[in-house]
């Protein structure tokens, strides 16, 4: 790795970044937030500021777990690409021949699934969740064929159009379960979690510590808390802690598209592996497979690679994945021409992730 593209924050600039922080939990935008800067080899800069249980007065810590949403899809993309590494799929075959329920036809390959051009409908999916307490009951193929015969029909042709889908990482993850012949933690467990020194207490798809898990927020005052009725079920619902009405511990229906749960510094370690020379994930073309930019069928290109969303800080490009739901929100990023990565984790449903990588980064990319 060049170390010279990686320029080390200076001490005001590393005061400025907490001051910001410190500002808006002082004036009650969020509850808690971790907030990661690396490169390959090290942490640049790490802070965690706020609460991570309001009425027990916990802090949030950097090593505090919370749920990452749909940035699990990133990490059920790269399960997928190990697969099609050693043979045991391929990324232009139909999903049919991996799946016994797909209501869509043959014609969706999972490399549609995978850059989210599969024509496979989106509804809103802030009801496909259940409470932790009653996990072990919780039937998932169940849930799953519900949805399936609720949204049997293709929005447009598959590969015509980018599409942002949660059933489609939902089928990924049916599809390593069917061809790896294991359930999607377990795989996510031997093959990506023990890879990359990942214990179950830092990374799992179940709350993998109580005790050192924050809990989930919705503001009092805010738009989403007026017309919670008709997004999350009520028995999801807490009690309110001061200004923040609490979001009582949840799985999602389907762990691909949004299961995972961790900090900020579990998912650095898997940026930190993506900015190595050699992951210890997939080898060097099936890396650079997993940053390839998509196109549909006019062979335009699309914002999306096998896994990744595009997007560009100033004129940088940078790879992304955003996570929301529930009580939480995240985001986490790699600047491959800086070698840069970052992550921020938030425990509030609304917070503009985006908005505050935007500024956070900055100082650590001399932009």
């Amino acid at each position: 790795m060049n170390k010279e593209n990686v320029k080390p924050v200076s001490m005001m600039n590393e005061a400025t970044v907490k001051d910001y922080i410190d500002k808006r939990i002082g004036e009650g935008n969020i509850p808690g937030i971790q907030y990661m800067v690396m490169d390959s080899d090290r942490i640049i800069f790490e802070y965690a500021k706020g609460w991570a249980d309001i009425k027990d007065q916990k802090p949030m810590k950097t090593g505090t777990t919370m749920m990452a949403y749909s940035m699990t899809k990133t990490i059920t993309a790269a399960a997928i690409l190990q697969l099609a590494e050693k043979g045991e799929l391929g990324l232009a075959d139909s999903i049919d021949l991996h799946l016994t329920c797909n209501p869509y036809g043959k014609t969706i390959s999972i490399r549609h699934l995978l850059s989210q051009t599969s024509g496979i409908p989106n509804p809103i999916p802030l009801r496909w969740v259940h409470l932790a307490e009653k996990h072990e009951e919780f039937d998932e193929d169940a849930a799953l064929a519900k949805i399936l015969k609720g949204y049997p029909d293709l929005s447009f042709e598959p590969g015509k159009k980018y599409a942002y889908s949660n059933i489609s990482y939902w089928l990924l993850g049916k599809i390593i379960e069917k061809v790896s012949g294991q359930t999607y933690s377990t795989y996510i467990r031997e093959h990506i979690m023990l890879p990359l020194q990942l214990s179950d207490k830092e990374m799992n798809c179940i709350v993998p510590d109580p005790n050192n898990h924050a809990k989930g927020y919705l503001a009092k005052y805010s738009f989403m808390n007026l017309l919670k009725g008709f997004f999350i079920d009520k028995e999801l619902i807490g009690d309110y802690e001061g200004n923040w009405l609490h979001i009582k511990d949840h799985y999602l229906n389907g762990a691909a598209f949004g299961g995972l749960i961790g900090s900020a510094g579990s998912f650095g370690k898997f940026l930190q592996d993506q900015l190595k020379e050699e992951s210890v994930l997939f080898n060097k073309e099936t890396r650079t497979l997993f940053y390839t930019q998509q196109k549909n069928n006019a062979g335009e290109s699309v914002e999306m690679t096998l896994g990744w969303h595009i997007g560009y800080l100033e004129g940088m490009k940078y790879f992304f994945k955003e996570g929301g739901g529930g009580g939480y929100h995240c985001e986490m990023r790699i600047y491959q021409k800086k070698r840069v990565a970052s992550v921020v984790m938030i425990n509030e449903t609304s917070a503009n992730c985006k908005n505050y990588l935007n500024i956070l980064d900055k100082p650590f990319l001399s932009v």
